[in-house]
């Protein structure tokens, strides 16, 4: 096993991602990672050269319909409607900061 990951290195990891880890936590993710990294060991342990490079294991081909422009809404007639406009802009309240 040579990518043994140590509580430092979990607990860096821990401090990027602004976590607060416990002693107990630390020893349960540094198993954790420690585990991960041997799976990581052994699939690039395996010789993949005679495989193809594939972004699905399946042939599978996505159906779109092609874009089409229908007409939209008249745009006076949807901000007659609006609660409150001003201009070619719908008015709502102000929800962030102040004013």
């Amino acid at each position: 096993m040579t990518n043994r990951i140590d509580q430092a290195d979990v607990a860096h990891i821990a401090q990027l991602a602004r976590l607060s880890l416990s002693g107990e936590e630390l020893i349960e993710y540094q198993s954790t990672l420690s585990r991960i990294l041997e799976v990581i060991e052994v699939m690039n342990s395996e010789d993949l050269s005679s495989y193809p490079p594939m972004d699905h294991p399946l042939e599978t081909v996505n159906l779109l319909r092609d874009d089409v422009v229908h007409p939209g809404l008249d745009r006076e007639v949807v901000l007659a409607m609006a609660p409150s406009s001003e201009d070619e802009y719908f008015r709502v309240p102000r929800i962030l900061g102040a004013p």
